[in-house]
């Protein structure tokens, strides 16, 4: 086992959110408690959600009746005044929300030890990123160590353990289930196997989880609602869980979860427990070791816990950056497998009925940081669940696009859940973005760039895109200040009053159009609604004015303050995920924004900011910045804190990282573009960029003196770095390639590789 990959502790959790250790398999979460007398493995199955269809009340945030001329208002107090206060604005077009529901616990997995030691000897708790394996050991007062493994399998659908001890007929615990909804669910035992089944009150959502448990050696009964193991050598379960949950519009409702559930068990039951393991690992090395990163030092022999304490931000901090590195990866490969709906703002880990925010799914940054990583640290199999659940806003998000603005397209405001919430509550800052379907929709061309499969441009990316692209056709309006198409009412996420042509609604609708519009280029398709795109992106104000202290505003008018801390940092949309900023006046004025905002904010604000001092070639204040979130912003289990636990700063930090070491937004591969001092040597390997080239770099002092390329489309590929301006040496040899101001343009074929050798 690589310690370089491995969170280690030496005591138990005692805390859910600060302290336990996730597995997860996409659809399924557990997380490890690696209490002695009592294990705790909190629940989770990723579709059990209050709210949705079933509520009497729900109505998908459209509003109830028309409401004729409403928006038209907002547009004429802001058009006269300038702006327009949130609460007043809330007031004509916000509503109370119903129905909306919450991401709920399933419960917990108890294991009961009978003669547990209170003091054990040697205990370790730790987790295995490369194995993606939990384990616990401990010894005894008489010598006998315990091992218990815990696994989530993608493969076989089931959340898995071994308890065994290095001694025969040592193994006695009894497994017991602890629900989370008293009342609404039934426990029952028999044959070795606990069923758990019931349905949520309001939705009547049906649910069911089964545990099976085999032992080698000694007995196995029954006590009421647990399942007994007495003097074995070892023992296994196996456990799945599923709901009547399905992502279909209107209903939200497919087949019972019974079948499901006990095919899993059964199949995973009837294998051997090493078998199984075997499955699981190859399946998550297949994603998981696709990349590698070495920071040049290694990882001190500490616990993660102390090893976080004593992170200050010198260069020996850089074994951990590379953990959390790849501890992103990990828990997006644990929260987000095709056929499970995406990672929420806790992944798919949750251990309350009432979790902060429901635990939903922000539009407004946060789910699509979630993805930041996917493409870029070459796990594009992760964004299924993502690409099909904005696919699945479309059509309830068409109906309000209708209902509330009397047009075509669709659209999704600022929250959203499993049952197709695209309209608006009332909270006055963070009930309004009809520009969230635009951002949305970028991960799916990002996905066809980085991968190249037109199939999946044309047959969804490219509609979504369209589609969204037409609803700001009908919906964008001349502004009377000066004649160009803004957003109105437009909103800059959670700041400030409404406005019109705010900056981060501007740039997502130039990303938009301008993305759209090299899609049907790409395709060969829609001469006439591309006209109307091409017209509207010329008249279309870009978002991007430079204000009176060097900043880029983020409205149209000047009312950034430069003591403002906030969190948000919006008007650099077009910096990052963006790709609108690129000329040298632009990119200072970020620069002078950033420093004006600060190095503070949220756990995810934090990694927002990673990734906009990587795109400005900062490497020292983006590594700065992700110091501060280790420090400041990171749980003992490298959780990611708001606070609370909000998931979505561990994968914008592991992207910033990524963004560090590679750029390809431009069209150009920057190598190291933004490379800190105290990452003077390492190396990387498999990190992907657009076009379909997966990439290598070794570097000493700063400068590349290894570039690997393989490619998989074909494409030519740009390659930048100041290291590549005089000679390099290209194998295979004969291969074409050409220098010119730094940039090394290599024709390529697919499934090649290629490894360039800088000499001068």
């Amino acid at each position: 086992m690589s310690n370089s990959l491995v969170l280690w502790y030496d005591r138990p959790a005692s805390d859910w959110e600060s302290e336990t250790l996730p597995i997860g398999n996409g659809a399924l979460g557990a997380t490890v408690f690696g209490t002695v007398a009592t294990e705790r493995l909190q629940l989770n199955e990723k579709t059990l959600w209050t709210g949705g269809p079933g509520e009497e009340t729900y109505r998908h945030g459209d509003w109830p009746e028309p409401r004729p001329g409403a928006v038209e208002e907002v547009q004429r107090v802001i058009d006269e005044h300038g702006r327009m206060a949130p609460e007043d604005v809330a007031a004509l077009l916000g509503q109370p929300v119903t129905g909306f529901g919450a991401y709920q616990s399933l419960g917990e997995l108890l294991l009961d030890v009978p003669g547990a030691p209170a003091a054990p000897e040697s205990y370790r708790r730790s987790l295995d990123l490369g194995t993606a394996v939990a384990t616990v050991t401990y010894r005894d007062a008489d010598g006998v160590t315990f091992t218990r493994e815990y696994l989530a399998s993608h493969p076989a659908n089931v959340i898995a353990g071994r308890i065994g001890a290095d001694r025969p007929g040592r193994v006695s615990f009894a497994l017991r289930f602890a629900g989370a909804h008293p009342g609404a669910e039934t426990v029952t035992a028999a044959g070795g196997r606990l069923r758990i089944r019931g349905a949520l009150p309001g939705n009547g959502l049906v649910y069911e989880g089964q545990v099976q448990v085999r032992a080698e050696g000694g007995s196995l009964t029954r006590d009421g609602d647990a399942i007994v193991v007495s003097g074995a050598d070892s023992a296994t379960f196996a456990l799945s869980a599923a709901t009547d949950y399905a992502p279909v519009h209107p209903a939200y409702r497919g087949e019972d979860p019974r079948a499901k559930v006990t095919a899993a068990v059964d199949a995973a039951a009837a294998r051997p427990y090493d078998e199984l393991r075997r499955a699981h690992e190859a399946d998550h090395r297949a994603l998981f070791g696709r990349v590698r990163l070495d920071l040049g030092r290694p990882l001190p022999s500490l616990p993660t816990d102390r090893l976080l304490d004593s992170c200050t931000g010198a260069p020996e901090d850089s074994a951990l950056e590379a953990l959390y590195f790849q501890y992103g990866r990990y828990l997006l490969i644990a929260s987000s497998r095709p056929g499970s709906l995406p990672a929420n703002l806790q992944g798919v880990w949750n251990a309350s009925n009432t979790p902060p925010w429901d635990a939903d799914y922000h539009t407004n940054i946060n789910i699509q940081m979630n993805y930041w990583p996917a493409e870029v640290t070459n796990l594009a199999e992760t964004a299924e669940p993502y690409l099909d659940f904005v696919e699945a806003l479309r059509e309830p998000g068409r109906r309000t696009a209708r209902s509330m603005f009397g047009t075509e397209g669709w659209v999704v405001h600022q929250n959203t859940n499993p049952f197709g919430f695209t309209g608006v509550h009332d909270w006055p800052t963070s009930f309004w973005m009809p520009d969230a379907a635009g951002w949305l929709v970028r991960h799916l061309y990002e996905h066809y760039l980085f991968g190249g499969d037109e199939a999946f441009l044309r047959e969804r990316a490219y509609p979504a895109m369209r589609e969204a692209a037409l609803f700001w056709l009908a919906n964008l309006r001349a502004d009377p200040r000066d004649g160009t198409l803004v957003v109105s009412p437009s909103y800059s996420p959670e700041h400030g009053d409404f406005t019109a042509g705010a900056a981060m609604p501007q740039q997502i609708v130039w990303d938009l159009f301008t993305n759209t519009l090299e899609a049907a280029e790409i395709l060969g398709l829609d001469a006439g609604p591309c006209e109307r795109l091409r017209e509207a992106l010329d008249r279309l104000d870009p978002g991007l004015r430079v204000g009176s202290w060097g900043q880029l505003q983020e409205w149209k008018a000047d009312l950034d303050d430069p003591r403002d801390r906030h969190r948000h940092v919006s008007q650099l949309f077009a910096l990052h995920p963006g790709r609108q900023i690129t000329d040298p006046e632009h990119l200072e004025a970020a620069r002078v924004t950033l420093a004006g905002r600060g190095d503070g904010g949220t756990g995810w604000s934090k990694a927002w900011k990673i990734n906009f001092w990587a795109r400005l070639g900062d490497g020292d204040h983006a590594r700065k910045m992700l110091s501060e979130q280790l420090r400041l912003s990171t749980l003992a289990n490298l959780w990611d804190s708001h606070p609370p636990f909000q998931i979505d700063g561990n994968f914008g930090a592991t992207s910033g990282m990524a963004e560090m070491l590679l750029q390809s937004h431009t069209g150009t591969i920057d190598l190291l573009p933004a490379l800190p001092a105290a990452w003077d040597g390492g190396s990387f390997d498999g990190l992907r960029a657009r076009g379909g080239h997966t990439i290598g770099v070794s570097w000493e002092h700063g400068g590349p003196t290894e570039i690997r390329l393989t490619s998989g489309s074909g494409e030519t590929a740009r390659l930048r770095s100041p290291a590549l301006g005089g000679r390099s040496r290209v194998e295979p040899s004969g291969a074409g390639h050409s220098v010119a101001d730094g940039v090394l343009t290599l024709p390529t074929r697919a499934g090649a590789s290629y490894r360039i050798i800088p000499l001068s």
